[in-house]
């Protein structure tokens, strides 16, 4: 399921995690998978996820 922990800015109350992808209120704890798409889409969402996949670890590797 796509959408339901929506990433964004601080100042959106409706967001769940920050644009480094951790969960917000919660040390130690990131989501990266089609959930922290802001909108859903209409097309096949594989590339898309293995892309946030690629991102995250990235991320991780660099310690942001």
């Amino acid at each position: 399921i796509s959408c339901t922990c929506k990433m964004g800015p601080d100042s959106d109350p409706m967001t769940v995690v920050d644009q480094y992808l951790k969960v917000k209120g919660v040390e130690g704890l990131r989501v990266a998978d089609a959930s922290i798409m802001p909108d859903c889409v209409r097309s096949n969402i594989n590339v898309t996820v293995m892309m946030i996949g690629e991102r995250i670890a990235d991320m991780i590797i660099h310690g942001e």
